[in-house]
């Protein structure tokens, strides 16, 4: 039986990492930081998160391919933490 996920042996690699990134204004702090990286980082498509003082750069890590959902969801996320969600970063 054969899948595209698994090797020959059986063993499967799913730990595809996808990284994306985000623009978040106000982030001019490590208050800040922590509160937009426990918000985003609390989401179940997110398997990491990076958040840049100052720049406000969220970068985040997924095992799925990002889409307009995602991105939806994230931007729902930090403005209920209180944050202005401007968009995503070109790459």
């Amino acid at each position: 039986m054969s899948n595209d996920c698994c090797t020959s042996d059986g063993s499967c690699h799913t730990s595809t990492e996808i990284k994306i990134t985000y623009k978040v204004d106000g982030v001019g702090s490590a208050h800040c930081q922590g509160i937009v990286a426990k918000a985003v980082g609390g989401l179940d498509e997110i398997t990491a998160v990076d958040v840049e003082i100052g720049t406000g750069l969220v970068t985040v890590t997924t095992a799925t391919e990002p889409d307009e959902a995602l991105d939806a969801l994230i931007a729902r996320t930090v403005d209920a933490a209180g944050y202005d969600f401007a968009g995503r970063v070109p790459a």
